[in-house]
């Protein structure tokens, strides 16, 4: 017996139901199988696309930071390196534990305690100012705060 056969067989009634139940079941079928993934897919890819737009931009921001450090030519420090140093972090709140030469034209930093923000944003401010953070280590602290041995030279040597 063909479908066909099979669905003239049927009353008047139950051929309209089964119509319904049909077109339910392909209006069921096209939404869970094609729309709500389409959905899906294009929202997870506006994600990506915001995350890739806040990316770029911090992206650019570092590079535009470096561009600026290696635009600024030599500088001329008005005190010998250490002695900058020291007056630098003392401007910017912090404590140096020891301070000593490395060679002629570079200085070790140590800082025992500083809060993370205060004390990259202070590093930051330093190249910008002509002073090259060559190396950091930073050690947490128990407090929240950060020791940091530095290796700084001036951007003039």
């Amino acid at each position: 017996m063909s479908a066909r056969t099979w669905f003239e067989a049927r009353s008047v009634r139950e051929r309209r139901l089964l119509l319904v139940m049909f077109a339910l079941l392909a209006v069921t079928i096209v939404w869970g199988g094609i729309i709500r993934p389409l959905n899906d897919a294009l929202a997870s890819a506006r994600t990506r696309h915001a995350d890739a737009v806040i990316r770029l931009g911090e992206t650019q921001a570092r590079v535009d930071a470096v561009r600026l450090v290696q635009r600024g030519g030599p500088v001329t420090l008005p005190l010998p390196l250490a002695d900058e140093i020291r007056v630098r972090a003392s401007e910017g709140g912090f404590t140096l534990a020891a301070v000593e030469p490395d060679g002629a034209d570079r200085v070790r930093v140590s800082i025992q305690s500083a809060r993370p923000g205060a004390l990259t944003g202070w590093l930051a401010r330093q190249e910008a100012r002509g002073l090259i953070v060559d190396s950091a280590a930073l050690t947490p602290g128990p407090d929240g705060n950060f020791g940091a041995q530095l290796t700084i030279r001036s951007r003039a040597q």
